[in-house]
């Protein structure tokens, strides 16, 4: 499929770009109305599915969450996904080298792994809250 090249698919790509991780349609749209305000989450929508139709990005299937979606090509990675901020981040390599005892006669062809918990920034949060709540400050916390 052809597409064509408009200021607000150039601002699409590079949101995803710039972005470095997957994002959801809805983090895709902020990232990208740094480049294109005028840009609507029903064009967001349209456009991810042209794109993913291309071939130039792929989704992320995060367990019980909305798809994601990445920037394709990259090398064979798998994800973190923050429970704090809801945001997932790309793990570089392959974690899951050992391989299972699948039964017998069965073969894998390939395999998925997610990796939950907290992000940095997420993490610092919520060791900055416990510290005020051990000492009976009021704290509040909040989200990347």
């Amino acid at each position: 499929m052809e597409l064509r090249n408009t200021r607000q698919k150039q601002a699409i790509r590079e949101a995803f770009s710039e972005a470095a991780r997957p994002l959801s349609p809805e983090e895709a749209l902020a990232y990208a109305q740094a480049h294109y305000k005028r840009l609507g989450i029903a064009t967001m929508y349209r456009n991810i599915k042209a794109l993913v139709e291309d071939g130039w990005l792929l989704p992320v299937e995060v367990p019980g969450r909305s798809t994601r979606y990445e920037v394709a090509g990259k090398r064979h990675h798998h994800h973190f996904h923050c429970k704090g901020c809801d945001k997932v981040f790309e793990v570089e390599g392959c974690v899951a080298s050992s391989k299972p005892r699948l039964p017998r006669g069965f073969r894998s062809t390939s395999h998925e792994f997610y990796l939950f918990g907290l992000c940095s920034g997420c993490s610092a949060r919520n060791k900055q809250h416990s510290k005020i709540s051990d000492h009976g400050g009021r704290g509040e916390t909040s989200v990347c």
